[in-house]
């Protein structure tokens, strides 16, 4: 997946799921992102019920594959995360979507999958992958930030606790509120959007992912690491700059400064493991040199 190879990675995949099906294996007693739903059963011409079991922005960046799912399928209902429902209802492909809880869902369905299994069910390679954006867009407008001049960008630092090697020090993006014709907003959500003042941020956070959409599309560039509001921001077609540390998960594969996953998005790697000042020089040398511009 790294190297862009997904035909390869799908052939382990498969011999993955024929060794779980030969075992009798019994995967419930897991936690959920861990769980094997999908065990090969057809799609095609059935009711598929997708589960989402992975984070908020495995969520965002895997629901692109229920437009494809549904050319196959008769019928696509996504069990997803209640933050995520008036986004994903909306999304090309879902005939309905419906609050995840603990316990057993209310739909009926034939055929179930988790929703990062959906790409190796659909023999997805790099050539097909559903790349166009926005594929995500929320139904409400905010008013524009009419105090700010300049180029409007939305930052974050932080990312989950899971792993914090994707987490930049909020001090690293203060010299940027320096930069003449700059502004900045926090998109930081959690404790640590308190630190947004110090490092010359607006704090324009708010736990309603919609809203943070509707906003997000008000500002002309997002800045932030590996997290939910990078794959949102890819999502709705916003110039996104995503930071990354060295060793970044495999979805960012390996020596790119652009992304299969969203059009308007580059990447910013860590050349050596911790070094965030370089990749802050990196980002402070791109912004001077000009206006956000579109790979």
């Amino acid at each position: 997946m790294r190297s862009g190879d997904f035909e390869s990675a799908w052939a382990v995949s498969d011999a993955v799921l024929r060794n779980l099906i030969r075992s009798g294996q019994v995967c419930w007693h897991l936690p959920r992102h861990q769980q094997f739903v999908w065990r090969g059963d057809r799609l095609a011409g059935n009711r598929v019920l997708v589960r989402c079991y992975h984070g908020l922005g495995d969520t965002i960046q895997f629901i692109r594959f229920a437009a494809p799912l549904r050319r196959i399928a008769r019928d696509v209902t996504v069990w997803v995360q209640p933050e995520l429902l008036p986004l994903v209802a909306r999304a090309r492909g879902v005939d309905r979507a419906i609050p995840l809880h603990e316990g057993v869902v209310e739909a009926e369905f034939d055929v179930d999958i988790e929703l990062m299994e959906v790409p190796h069910a659909l023999r997805t390679t790099l050539q097909t992958l559903p790349a166009h954006v926005p594929y995500l867009a929320p139904t409400r407008d905010t008013p524009p930030f009419n105090t700010a001049r300049g180029r409007k960008i939305g930052i974050v630092w932080q990312s989950g606790d899971w792993d914090p090697r994707r987490s930049v020090p909020a001090s690293l993006f203060k010299p940027l509120s320096a930069l003449p014709g700059v502004s900045l907003f926090s998109l930081q959500r959690g404790p640590a959007k308190m630190q947004a003042a110090l490092i010359g941020a607006t704090d324009i956070s708010t736990d309603d992912i919609e809203e943070t959409a509707a906003r997000m599309r008000r500002l002309d560039l997002i800045l932030s690491v590996d997290t939910m509001v990078a794959h949102l921001a890819g999502a709705l077609g916003c110039p996104t700059w995503t930071l990354l540390h060295a060793d970044c998960d495999w979805r960012w594969m390996r020596n790119r400064s652009d992304t299969p996953w969203y059009p308007t998005m580059r990447l910013f790697r860590q050349r050596q493991y911790g070094d965030w000042d370089g990749v802050m020089a990196g980002v402070m040398a791109t912004l001077q040199a000009g206006p956000v511009a579109q790979d």
